[in-house]
């Protein structure tokens, strides 16, 4: 991952393969932001003009490299738009910041070090310029021939990074760029989960993975294979994961803290491969079906930051991991499980596997009565009809801590919606044969799963599901600090959701 480093010195005599200035868009054309200062200068105060002339208009995202100065030792200026020109005394948005640094990180695939001079006002800009670097930055090349950590022109990521403005020996700046760090390590993790190819990523791959890490971090890890899955009576991961010469797994993540009063619960969807089962996807439609483990990749990711942050609560990850695979073990529509809550389940679509797992998982986290659960899943197509590509949709039993969740997802820049639980859509799953159907109402389909979902939550405990099917895996091409592929989606979101606790501002 790219080195960063913190420094007060001036662009013009930094050694450096590119100097990246901020450029903001304003109604007369591109305007030079703050920390590109002594860059202007070296243009003669013309650097907006010549900008403008090459057709740069400081748009969001927009990348334009131009020869650098006279006197400079870099050779290349990087001008990145960071969107709209902010209010008289505001200072720019921080994702703004992240989206700019990312874009220009990725723009410099095969540089060997670059110095960000973008605006910086406060420890929260050199986090988020911190973070758009890491993260803008990433590439996962593993099964390239040219491997070695190269990107897919052959050319490496960004190797080193140094923040202009960022005082590094100010504690509150070293602070942001160790959060930052820790926190974008393990996202870029479960990127790397979420690409990793599903006849690799088996639900015994991942356990390991997730055991070896929890060494590592000084974690708690409890593993259950299938003999532990049967003798504790998990129908749900059983169901889904028995059509799969690749056996299930769940997975159970524990950091604990001496001084900490509150526990929050973590559940992911660990899909490592959906077919559909017998209820099997059309061509089209599975092709990146190796993406459905992306809520357990959150949560493992988000358990090891708090971890590494020594954040003061106590965080539990349960991670629900099987492989859907149709066969003549699988299960089949029409068959009724027996859930770990004790509940049964008529299967009317085995693609609608994810709740089966989550449901298990949920009640297990139950048990411990967390202050909270969050659970995360690439659960429904119709969020992805209701909310698009980029956002996800949260949907919890109590109204002030969707509030919460999803104003800790727009504070780190994951765009997210609340999501109503309609009561009227309950009766569409009542079965004649079991207590519940694991299918309703077509229309409203990822609101009818949260109703699902809810069902297995513990009496009194506080919940929230969020369906990232939409944002957690990018089809499209690269934007900002979100690559192509697996985006770690929700990681963020939990790791400041723990923050909040261990702050005591969850209420």
């Amino acid at each position: 991952m790219t080195a960063l480093t913190l420094s007060t010195a001036a662009a013009p005599g930094l050694r450096a393969d590119a100097i990246v200035i901020g450029v903001a868009k304003a109604a007369k054309g591109p305007v030079v932001a703050p920390g590109a200062e002594a860059v202007d200068k070296a243009y003669d105060g013309r650097l907006a003009a010549v900008l403008d002339t090459l057709g740069a208009s400081g748009a969001e995202g927009e990348v334009t490299k131009l020869p650098a100065p006279a006197g400079f030792k870099a050779p290349l200026v990087v001008a990145v738009g960071l969107g709209g020109e902010p209010e008289a005394d505001a200072s720019f948005d921080p994702e703004a910041l992240r989206k700019a640094a990312g874009a220009a990180a990725r723009a410099l695939t095969g540089a060997k070090k670059a110095a960000f001079a973008l605006p910086v006002t406060d420890a929260g800009d050199v986090g988020a310029i911190a973070e758009g670097v890491l993260l803008g930055a990433y590439s996962f090349d593993t099964y390239k021939d040219n491997g070695g950590g190269k990107a897919k022109n052959g050319k490496a990521p960004l190797a080193d990074a140094v923040l202009l403005g960022a005082k590094p020996r100010d504690a509150a700046h070293k602070g942001a760029l160790a959060r930052a760090v820790a926190v974008c390590e393990e996202l870029n993790r479960a990127r790397d989960l979420i690409n990793m190819p599903p006849n690799d990523l088996t639900p015994e791959a991942f356990a390991a993975i997730a055991s070896s890490a929890g060494k590592q971090h000084g974690l708690k890890v409890q593993v259950l294979d299938e003999k532990a899955l049967v003798k504790g009576g998990y129908g749900g991961i059983l169901g889904v994961g028995g059509g799969s010469a690749a056996t299930p797994r769940l997975v159970k993540l524990s950091y604990t803290h001496s001084k900490a009063d509150k526990h929050l619960a973590f559940v992911g969807k660990g899909i490592t491969y959906d077919s559909g089962g017998i209820s099997l996807k059309p061509a089209g439609h599975n092709e990146t079906m190796k993406c459905d483990m992306s809520g357990a990749a959150a949560v493992f990711a988000a358990v090891v930051a708090a971890a590494r942050l020594g954040l003061e609560v106590n965080v539990t990850g349960w991670l629900a991991l099987a492989e859907n695979m149709p066969s003549g073990t699988a299960v089949r529509p029409g068959d009724v499980l027996r859930m770990y809550s004790g509940k049964t389940v008529e299967v009317l679509n085995t693609d609608a596997e994810g709740r089966l797992v989550l449901a298990d998982a949920l009640w297990a986290a139950s048990q411990e009565t967390p202050d909270a659960i969050v659970d995360v899943a690439t659960l429904t197509g119709a969020m992805m009809l209701a909310l698009g590509s980029r956002t996800f949709g949260i949907m919890a039993n109590d109204d002030a801590f969707r509030t919460t969740v999803h104003e800790a997802a727009e504070e780190v820049g994951e765009p997210a919606w609340p999501m109503p639980l309609p009561e009227h859509l309950r009766k569409g799953m009542e079965s004649p044969t079991a207590d519940i159907a694991n299918m309703g109402e077509r229309m409203g389909g990822g609101l009818v799963a949260g109703l699902f979902l809810r069902e297995f939550v513990g009496e009194g405990i506080t919940w929230a599901h969020l369906d990232i099917a939409g944002p957690a895996f990018n089809e499209g091409g690269p934007f900002g600090y979100t690559p192509k592929g697996g985006t770690g989606t929700a990681v963020r979101t939990l790791v400041r959701l723990a923050e909040l606790t261990a702050a005591g501002d969850l209420g």
